[in-house]
């Protein structure tokens, strides 16, 4: 009788999650046609534990390979945390202090020329809280030398630093290159030997150190002729940049603001991580105080920490915190509970997009069938 029931209680249970997969991706694909996804890699996370994990749609449209398993995105800025993870590895290491002058770090003035006398801090370049913008560009750092570029001036908005917000790719890879002023280790290396490797994880920001048949090719949206055209650049090669590499000011030809490589289920381990504030499966990668110190809310108007931000409109009366990530097509999102420990990776190569500034309709709505299927009791 009790093995009839046990039988009967695992039939039962068999079949309730078969039927909340079938209904997840059913909705899934009506997300897909409506948006025209090209492919789209979900994880949903519960008790830490991946509960879900699903590829839709194609990893390369000319070739006619489908996302699978192995598929790996150029996130964007997602990327940005990794480097924040590696600031807050130093700090642990008192080889740097949040406080610290930037302009020491960088090897360069660093200084809003309308407040000349206010120091730019680690942290406010961490927070985008520096007022410097990317008027000038961001792929590399002579934009805001003054020693290289006599147009300097103009990467810095006209308010004090620390007053307000705003959302900037060259404060990271110039974050990006102060890691190496201070580990005298390539940044793509470093962040491989400290974060990727202890976690198992596959990936990097070096393109040609990777497999290049697992890219998952990303897709622009021409509003024009009404294509999906495809975005080689976002997987260039280095090489020839690397064969003339400087340490500590190169360092922007690996992107450390928005050029991790890396799957899906990856990514939601590092996610984990964060989630249980600086370990995963038993490996530390950074302590406790850290890992919530770069979620601590900095600029309250836009949720934003240390490369984390908070999002309350993701799931309803719950708070998430995580990033985003949008660039040659892809969008790309990653937030997690870290009380509930439950989490979502959501990265599509292509879709129709839209207006909204922080998150696209594509993230948002896979959250919510991730969220509603798969984590809500």
């Amino acid at each position: 009788m009790r093995s009839l029931l046990l039988t009967l209680i695992i039939n039962f249970l068999s079949f309730f999650s078969f039927s909340q997969h079938q209904q997840a991706e059913r909705e899934f694909e009506t997300l897909i046609n409506e948006l025209q996804v090209v492919g789209l890699a979900v994880v949903a996370v519960k008790n830490n534990e991946i509960v879900y994990q699903h590829n839709f749609g194609m990893q390369d449209v000319e070739k006619q390979i489908p996302l699978n398993d192995k598929s790996i995105f150029r996130i964007a800025s997602i990327s940005k945390s990794f480097s924040a993870t590696t600031i807050m590895q130093l700090i642990e290491a008192r080889k740097l202090k949040l406080d610290d002058d930037f302009s020491k770090l960088v090897g360069f003035k660093i200084r809003n020329p309308n407040f000349p006398n206010t120091v730019i801090t680690l942290k406010m370049v961490m927070s985008h809280t520096s007022s410097i913008s990317d008027r000038n560009g961001y792929f590399n750092l002579d934009v805001i030398n003054p020693d290289r570029n006599p147009e300097w001036a103009k990467c810095y908005n006209t308010y004090a630093p620390g007053t307000q917000y705003e959302y900037c790719n060259l404060n990271y890879n110039m974050i990006g290159a102060v890691i190496e002023r201070q580990t005298n280790e390539r940044f793509d290396m470093r962040i491989r030997h400290h974060i990727l490797e202890p976690l198992g994880l596959y990936g990097g920001y070096n393109v040609d150190s990777l497999d290049a048949s697992r890219f998952a090719t990303l897709y622009n949206y021409d509003s024009a002729s009404k294509q999906f055209m495809a975005s080689p650049q976002a997987y260039a090669s280095r090489s020839e940049q690397i064969s003339n590499y400087t340490m500590g000011y190169s360092t922007p030809i690996f992107s450390p603001t928005g050029g991790m490589k890396i799957g899906a289920v990856d990514l939601a381990k590092y996610m984990m991580m964060h989630m249980n504030d600086g370990t995963y499966k038993g490996i530390k990668i950074m302590s406790k105080k850290s890992a919530r110190q770069l979620r601590v809310e900095i600029s309250e108007e836009e949720g934003y920490g240390m490369a984390m931000r908070q999002a309350n409109d993701l799931v309803p009366g719950k708070m998430l915190n995580g990033h985003t990530g949008s660039a040659y097509g892809l969008y790309s999102a990653m937030f997690f509970h870290p009380k509930e420990k439950f989490g979502f990776v959501v990265i599509t190569n292509g879709c129709l997009p839209d207006q909204e500034p922080d998150i696209r309709m594509v993230q948002r709505r896979s959250i919510t069938i991730l969220y509603n299927n798969f984590v809500k009791e």
